[in-house]
């Protein structure tokens, strides 16, 4: 059995690829490393890990459209790929999240609500209505033809994680010392952060570039209004909580989904 490299050693980008994998999806991946120097690896390697789900949500999605199905069934395909593939753990995160934020306790409080197994009114109503608008615009999408769903699905996958990438910057707090938030929260330097998503923003242009030059600025304008509605959330969970959690991710990145799919059903 191959032994782990001691915690001092700099992490490989394999290294990271696998935290990044591990912990953002439950594809079979063997976290190798597990400290901060790995984590920021795996956390610049997240949109990859998104990349992954959107060409799974869109392989599916075009597979029920080319045996029969309607644009619905394929949105409703594609949009579960995601959750099954995160175990429901970003979804989770959405409505914890939301419960924390509409309760109007104290930070510890809402903290101690977000830990409970349970949903509350505020969680479920969000749940409905973000899962709602990505089924309705999948379904827009699909309908316009199979390669603007597969594309839209493509980019929202890596919108959610590039939008994981950026809220583990350099000078985001952790809410909790333990947990995933604590694990990453403040490890990805900001110029790198930067440089993440800039790339990752122009990838995704080049893959919209399919649909021609507007699709190109279409969906580079669609990530950049993903970055964005998280970054606002980003800031409010900063303020009213003291920092992040590993809920608070997963809200970022349904947040940054949602956003990414309503852009490109606009214009």
């Amino acid at each position: 059995m191959t032994t782990p490299p001691p915690p001092t050693a700099r992490p490989t980008l394999p290294d990271g690829v696998r935290f990044a994998f591990g912990t953002l999806t439950v594809l079979p991946v063997h976290v190798t490393r597990w400290d901060r120097e790995a984590a920021r690896t795996g956390m610049l390697c997240a949109p990859l890990a998104g990349a992954v789900v959107g060409l799974c949500a869109a392989a599916l999605g075009v597979l029920l459209l080319l045996l029969g199905s309607g644009p619905l069934l394929a949105a409703v395909a594609s949009a579960a790929v995601p959750a099954v593939l995160t175990r429901g753990l970003h979804l989770d995160g959405l409505a914890d999240t939301a419960d924390g934020l509409g309760s109007a306790k104290p930070a510890a409080t809402a903290l101690d609500i977000m830990k409970q197994s349970d949903i509350g009114p505020f969680g479920v109503i969000t749940l409905l209505f973000s899962l709602l608008a990505q089924v309705a615009v999948l379904a827009q999408l699909y309908a316009d033809g199979w390669a603007h769903g597969a594309v839209a699905a493509l980019v929202s996958g890596v919108a959610a994680r590039l939008a994981l990438t950026l809220a583990s910057r350099t000078g985001v707090p952790a809410a909790r010392p333990e947990g995933l938030g604590a694990a990453v929260a403040g490890v990805v330097p900001v110029r790198a952060a930067v440089v993440a998503g800039t790339v990752t923003t122009a990838l995704c242009a080049a893959a919209g570039l399919a649909l021609g030059p507007y699709g190109a600025v279409h969906h580079a304008v669609a990530v950049l209004g993903a970055l964005g509605a998280a970054q606002v959330l980003l800031a409010h969970c900063v303020r009213r909580f003291g920092g992040v959690t590993g809920d608070v991710f997963g809200a970022l990145a349904e947040t940054a989904a949602t956003a990414a799919l309503v852009v490109l059903a606009l214009g």
